[in-house]
């Protein structure tokens, strides 16, 4: 199959993976929350950021290689955690690590993934991120601290955006429930996606593996909920200073704050030992007021002197650029490595990366850019 010619564009891999996968299953994937509105702000903001072409430079030969936080990556940027992972695609989170670990680009999973690190400890090589959404309890979090230490994740993401479930409506309206049932609906949905049920027949019914670990009972003692409104709410709590200061003294590696949108919130961070600040807005997954995360990115590097990532509404290399652009050192997607998987099983990130990378070259030569670098000054300011 020539891939190239059958899935050209991001949105031929959504087009085909909505097909691939259980309606309940996508919208937890695709959904954002109320009435969408912060997802389609990040579209909207993005496509506002234009840059100049620029001729008569010569050849250009874009260098795409990355230094962050200490690390060479091959590029400027990675796969976002994303929660349930195995549900989209049965497999995702080992699948997903042993490519970034193959291609040298960082590979994020989440508190609330199908797996748990030990699990996927021999996929991650030295690219391995754990997101976590941080335990109330400090038993929890200690326990929870060293396991992906030794499961070889080498740096630290706490998210401090999720304080409360959101309601994500197209989510609840999908029909899947945590922990997850079968119900005659459900089933058929199942029915009509063979491929992705007799994976996960072969990989095992989708469960937030890690937070059975410490939610067992707990999970036991809990009617089926809403997958917006699940166990894994009942462990986290919303972080403040001193948390972030717990952490940092307990985890000797890279400390990433995920979620970052006020400049106030950015400036006390570097006094408190994070060495980056990751600006989201969640993709719109929790909150339908927010400004466009890419709208607060120049607020953020203004108030910070630490690194800084971007995600949120990220849908290709053009937007990448636009990111790095405005101030963001490295930029983290998470929807489209799963549309990849979904529409084309275990080709789909190497297809996407590619691709990426391809977007990325080609833009940079359109607007004669060498270096990541030369990036802030050809943006459209006239």
């Amino acid at each position: 199959m020539d891939l190239n010619s059958k899935y050209p564009a991001i949105s031929d891999l959504c087009s085909k993976a909505r097909k691939r996968i259980p309606h309940f299953a996508w919208e937890y994937l695709d959904s954002a929350t109320g009435d969408e509105s912060t997802l389609h702000r990040n579209r909207s903001a993005l496509d506002a950021i234009h840059f100049v072409p620029r001729g008569l430079r010569g050849e250009i030969k874009p260098q795409l290689a990355t230094e962050f936080l200490g690390k060479s990556y091959s590029a400027p940027f990675g796969i976002a955690p994303v929660g349930m992972s195995g549900l989209m695609w049965p497999g995702a989170e080992k699948t997903l690590a042993g490519f970034a670990a193959g291609a040298k680009i960082p590979y994020g999973m989440s508190t609330v993934a199908t797996t748990t690190p030990e699990d996927v400890a021999p996929y991650l090589g030295d690219m391995g991120w754990f997101q976590m959404y941080p335990p109330r309890d400090e038993a929890i979090r200690n326990d929870m601290i060293q396991r992906v230490k030794n499961a070889g994740f080498t740096t630290l993401v706490v998210t401090i955006d999720v304080p409360a479930q959101s309601r994500r409506e197209r989510q609840i309206r999908g029909g899947l429930v945590q922990p997850p049932r079968l119900t005659p609906r459900i089933l058929a949905q199942v029915a009509g996606c063979p491929e992705w049920a007799l994976r996960t027949a072969l990989n095992g019914k989708p469960r937030m593996k890690m937070i059975e670990t410490y939610g067992k009972a707990v999970m036991e003692s809990v009617a089926s909920l809403p997958s917006n409104n699940h166990v894994g709410y009942l462990l986290r709590t919303a972080p403040d200073h001193s948390y972030v200061k717990l952490l940092r003294d307990a985890w000797d590696g890279p400390l990433i704050v995920k979620g970052v949108m006020c400049p106030d919130d950015a400036a006390p961070l570097e006094g408190l030992g994070v060495d980056a600040v990751w600006v989201s807005n969640h993709a719109g997954r929790q909150f339908a007021g927010s400004p466009a995360a890419i709208d607060m990115l120049p607020a953020v590097k203004a108030a910070t002197n630490l690194p800084l990532i971007f995600d949120s509404g990220i849908e290709g290399g053009l937007d990448m650029l636009r990111a790095l652009a405005l101030g963001s050192d490295f930029v983290m997607m998470g929807r489209a490595w799963h549309y990849a998987l979904g529409a084309i099983g275990a080709k789909g990130p190497a297809h996407l990366y590619d691709m990426l990378v391809d977007d990325l070259n080609s833009n940079m030569i359109q607007i004669a850019a060498t270096h990541l670098s030369d990036l802030p000054d050809l943006l459209h300011k006239y």
